[in-house]
């Protein structure tokens, strides 16, 4: 786990003070060391946080002098160990013990396709010494980020956005269609970022750009709908996801440190430690956070993962954070975002990893499985939805804003389409699933998934060098739950099948309690401080200058808060947390 950075000039040596310039940035993804390499056009940075491997020889950037190849790499590839055996009986030989070399070999001797051959999250680099070509690449699910942005003279690469704005050519424009997804889906999907010129290379995907600028660019990975065909029972079926789920939680104990849990109490993170329990780990680190509770809302789930953490004999922390607390390390939290991260949760998990990373460096967590096992309140709805209605289903149970009323938030000069509607309108109309709802469900999983909760763990926990893991995420076991039919997900409330499972490893306790989320209830409400921080942010200068909004509804929404909440928070929260990105990222750092 770590993070990169890199420039392939075009038309001149690489300027390696600007490639140092993002590592700095990058610097609290690997606090264990850094290096830089530069040949001629080309110059790679790295970040490292030490996991697997842990001696010098694992450090990068790797540079392998007899094939030609060097490598920055940010990920972890689970099978490396199988691959490694296997590219030894070709006759490959290794320097290390690391997975980062792995990648190196298999990129020798599959070229592009070596990306099908791994199991794991990773963006990397891979810089051909003899043609100057370099081959950028992403796992099949977008857990590890990946920014770049490329004009006529160079392509640039870094593994945050914040950091690709140290660069003196990045430009900050802000786009419209942009603008547009985040304030409707909550997240800004696909390869685009909040400003014109920023891409994000997409999850499956591999780019290979030539030393002139041309450049290939290709989706190797594509998830396929269940059929009406499939004939398996329930229990065919049941028995199929339990192995896959400890196939997975086993693939991610593979490190060289501990490997610890963030407990939240709910379904997905307790049997993690139930899988993990099965499989022979003991006293498993595991963490909890809580908040103050506001009037009859309470703000912590303590007596959920303290049943786990009981049940099973962990090495239990329960983190408890005030009100005060919260509110002064907001700031930092934002810092810490790649880009504007909607879900009140974040700042428990940007709380949460900063104290686990004093105790282990690696943490699986539960990211993932309502998605992928259908456990979201907007899924129900899809399963009547007809072909002539399906998209505006989804909007009406999804979207923050709809159109008529984002045309009214939004400063004339950004409006110029309802591009999130047309998304949504375009996936169900292509999408090769049979019905609405498994539309929604890949729509889901390949895209709001990837945009939206798995970035928001990878930036929190990588802001304190700590590596999250997402078991529900292994691609294997997600193309296995894209099959099962979505009855046997939805059913009883949602994640069946999953609970089902679940119910021959943990305590039925936390299988059949309501449904709880990761509670920050003075944030969601934007009550007290911090409604007065939206205040603040939407009274400085820059905001008023900055031309976004219609500060006339902007006004309006301060004055009403309790009118802006829905099933997902606060928009009022929605819009402060933009302009505050801004202010952060932008206003402060020029």
């Amino acid at each position: 786990m770590c993070g990169i950075a890199g420039e392939l000039s075009f038309t001149t040596s690489a300027k390696v003070d600007q490639v140092a310039a993002m590592l700095d940035k990058l610097a609290p993804r690997g606090p264990d060391g850094q290096g830089l390499y530069s040949l001629g056009p080309c110059c790679l940075g790295h970040r490292r946080l030490k996991i697997i491997d842990l001696s010098e020889h694992g450090a990068q950037p790797m540079v392998d002098a007899e094939l030609g190849l060097t490598l920055v790499f940010n990920g972890c590839i689970y099978n490396y160990r199988a691959l490694r055996a296997e590219l030894s009986e070709l006759g490959y030989h290794f320097f290390s013990h690391s997975d980062s070399e792995v990648i190196l070999k298999a990129y020798a001797h599959w070229g592009r396709q070596c990306v099908e051959k791994f199991n794991g999250m990773f963006a990397f680099a891979i810089h051909e010494r003899d043609t100057g070509r370099l081959f950028i690449a992403r796992d099949r699910l977008g857990i590890k980020p990946l920014y770049y942005f490329k004009d006529g003279h160079s392509l640039v690469f870094a593994s945050s956005l914040p950091a690709l704005l140290r660069h003196p050519v990045a430009d900050t424009e802000i786009d419209p269609q942009s603008l547009n997804h985040y304030l409707c889906f909550r997240a800004i999907v696909g390869d685009k970022t909040l400003f014109k010129q920023i891409h994000k290379l997409e999850a499956a995907h591999w780019m290979l750009v030539r030393p002139d600028g041309q450049v290939d660019h290709q989706s190797y990975w594509h998830l396929s709908p269940g059929s009406s065909l499939e004939t398996e029972t329930e229990e065919t079926w049941s028995q199929q996801l339990e192995q896959k789920l400890f196939d997975s939680a086993k693939r991610r104990l593979e490190a060289d440190v501990p490997v610890g849990v963030l407990l939240s109490g709910g379904l997905d993170s307790s049997l993690i430690v139930g899988l993990l329990h099965e499989l022979g780990q003991k006293e498993i680190h595991t963490f909890s956070i809580g908040f103050d509770d506001v009037a009859d809302e309470q703000g912590n789930e303590f007596k959920y993962s303290d049943l786990i953490a009981e049940h099973y004999q962990t090495r239990h922390q329960k983190i408890v954070v005030s009100h005060s607390e919260l509110i002064s390390h907001l700031p930092d939290c934002v810092m810490a975002m790649s880009e504007p991260m909607v879900s009140h949760d974040v700042i428990g998990f940007y709380l949460l990893s900063k104290t686990v990373s004093q105790h282990v460096k690696v943490v699986q967590s539960g990211q993932g499985a309502d998605e992928v096992f259908g456990g979201y309140h907007w899924y129900p709805p899809m399963v009547d939805a007809t072909a002539e209605d399906e998209a505006q289903t989804y909007q009406d149970a999804y979207f923050s804003w709809q159109y008529p009323e984002y045309q009214q938030l939004v400063a004339e000069p950004l409006l110029d389409g309802d591009h999130a509607g047309d998304y949504v309108r375009r996936y169900f109309a292509h999408c090769p699933a049979e019905t609405a709802i498994d539309k929604t469900l890949m729509l889901d999983t390949r895209v709001m998934l990837v945009d939206d909760p798995v970035k928001r763990v990878d930036n929190m926990t990588m802001a304190f060098g700590l590596e999250a893991r997402v078991p529900f995420l292994d691609h294997e076991l997600v193309e296995l739950a894209s099959r099962i039919p979505f009855d046997l997900k939805l059913k009883e409330g949602g994640k069946y099948l999953l609970k089902q499972v679940a119910r021959r490893i943990i305590p039925h306790q936390v299988i059949d309690r309501p449904k709880g989320y990761f509670p920050v209830p003075g944030l969601r409400n934007m009550q007290g401080p911090y409604l007065a921080l939206a205040k603040e942010v939407f009274a400085r200068p820059q905001a008023r200058a900055r031309g976004i909004f219609n500060m006339d509804y902007i006004d309006a929404m301060l004055a009403s808060p309790e009118q802006q909440l829905t099933r997902f928070g606060s928009r009022l929260w929605q819009v402060t947390l933009l302009e505050l990105w801004l202010q952060l990222h932008l206003d402060h750092e020029s």
